[in-house]
Order: C-alpha cells, then sequence, then structure tokens
C-alpha cells in the first residue's frame, strides 16, 4: 500500500484522480461482469449490498471529506465551520436539482423520477446509479487537488482511502445494476454494459475536481464539503429508501455498518 500511496504523491494530481477513479470504476466494471456467471440475485443480498454502499458514504463524507474541510478552515467556533455548513448545503441542493431533472429509475421502485421520458426502464435504472457516482468521483478528485495546493489535512494517504472505499462498495454495486437488467431481459453482454457504464461518470468528475481545487485554491473547504453533502443526500434519498421496500431492512441495516466501519477503518488506517 506505501508503494501505490509513493506513486500518487509522484505524478500530477489531476492524473492521479483520474488513475484512481479509473479504479473506482474498473471494481464497476468487475462487479457488473458477474452478471456472465450467475443467473440471479437474492432480495437479501441486493438489500445487503445497498446498505454497504451507503454506509461507505456516510463514513467518506465525514472522516474524508467534512472533517478535513473543517479542520483546513480559517477561524475559531462558528466561523470556523461556516465554509462546511456552506458548500454541504449547495452540495445537497446540486443534486437535489439532478435528481429532479435527471429522468432515472431506483431497483426497488416502480415509478421513475425526474422529467418524464419515454427512455427505456434499463436506461432510467442505468441512470439511477449514475447520479451516485457524480459525488463520488468530485470527492476523490477534490481530495487529490487538496493535496496538491498543499493544504493540511488533505493527504494522499487520505485519497487513496476514500478512492479504496468507494472502489470496493462500486463492486457490489455494479453487480446490483447489472443483474435487475439482466432480469428485465436484456443480454448478459448488455447487462453488463449498462452496469460499469454507471460509473463512467466518475473520472470526468474526478478531473473537474482536482481541476476545480488546484486553480481556485480557497474554495477546498467548501468543495470538500460540498462532495459531502451530494453524498449524504444520495444516501438518504435514495441508497436508503431503495432497502426499506421488503423485508431484508435488518441485513440493510447490517450491510450499512459494515460498510461505515470498513470506510472509517480505511481512512483512519491510511489518512
Amino acid at each position: 500500500m506505501q508503494q501505490v500511496i509513493n506513486y500518487f504523491e509522484s505524478i500530477n494530481p489531476i492524473l492521479a484522480a483520474f488513475y484512481a477513479t479509473l479504479f473506482t470504476w474498473g471494481l464497476t466494471a468487475a462487479g457488473a461482469a458477474l452478471v456472465f456467471f450467475f443467473k440471479g440475485m437474492n432480495r437479501a443480498v441486493l438489500d445487503g449490498m445497498l446498505g454497504f454502499t451507503g454506509g461507505v458514504m456516510v463514513a467518506a463524507s465525514f472522516w474524508s471529506l467534512l472533517a478535513p474541510g473543517i479542520e483546513m478552515s480559517e477561524g475559531e467556533g462558528f466561523v470556523k465551520v461556516i465554509p462546511a455548513a456552506v458548500g454541504f448545503a449547495l452540495g445537497a441542493l446540486f443534486l437535489y436539482g439532478l435528481d429532479k431533472i435527471l429522468p432515472h429509475l431506483h431497483i426497488n421502485f416502480k415509478e421513475s423520477e425526474g422529467i418524464k421520458t419515454p427512455w427505456h426502464r434499463t436506461t432510467l435504472l442505468t441512470l439511477a446509479i449514475t447520479l451516485h457516482n457524480i459525488p463520488e468521483g468530485l470527492a476523490v478528485g477534490v481530495l487529490f487537488g487538496g493535496v496538491a495546493a498543499g493544504f493540511e489535512g488533505a493527504t494522499i494517504g487520505g485519497a487513496v482511502a476514500l478512492a479504496l472505499g468507494i472502489g470496493l462498495q462500486n463492486f457490489p454495486e455494479g453487480f446490483a445494476v447489472a443483474m435487475p437488467l439482466r432480469r428485465q431481459g436484456l443480454s448478459r453482454k448488455k447487462s453488463f454494459m449498462y452496469g460499469q457504464a454507471s460509473a463512467i461518470v466518475e473520472p470526468f468528475a474526478a478531473v473537474l475536481g482536482a481541476w476545480a481545487v488546484i486553480t481556485f485554491e480557497p474554495i477546498l473547504p467548501y468543495a470538500l464539503s460540498f462532495a459531502a453533502g451530494a453524498m449524504i443526500f444520495v444516501v438518504v434519498e435514495e441508497v436508503i429508501p431503495e432497502t426499506q421496500q421488503d423485508k431484508y431492512t435488518d441485513i440493510a441495516t447490517l450491510g450499512f455498518i459494515g460498510g461505515f466501519i470498513i470506510m472509517m477503518t480505511l481512512d483512519v488506517g491510511l489518512g
């Protein structure tokens, strides 16, 4: 692991963010590839995977984004927390706007959200997971950008830990996208293609986040909190409700706890 951290320290931060999110996308593709080996997915497993995703995203929002953002803010007391509060609110509002505009359909729901469209159900299912991945890619890019800008509290280890945690939850997420598409009647190949495509947005969001922080250094505390607000919105609005549609809510809750513990451990251990 130290060799990985050393490598990321030696390259351009925007390139580092791009490579890190290629890794997270790759794990999404690996998870989606399971559709070639399994005929179906147990609903309990799906809910456990979704819960795990939520736990990772919540832990990452605090340990990797909000806490460093507050630490590097100037001032004391209430003044010190203003950038985090403002950025967090803006991130949540940004995802709220996307949620209302972008047509999408969640795995355990029958009705689509966003602007009404004749798009096929498979496209809407893929777009729902794509919404999850925008703030994840942005978070990785912002953290790498913060390291390049020399902000105290932003470390390569923390950025690598965040990418690793997001990658771990992207693996089951890729399967959770591909298998429902397979049940919709798509071929295994098309189910895989849609599943992996849901995370292709992450490298683009990461590059944008890293570039923005490097170019406009004072925005880093706001940018970190922006990504955190976006991720928390996704968890509360999308991920958790998807796990509450059947009898396996306890499994989803345990998955959430497990995801939180793993992400917290990675961030503290590497960051």
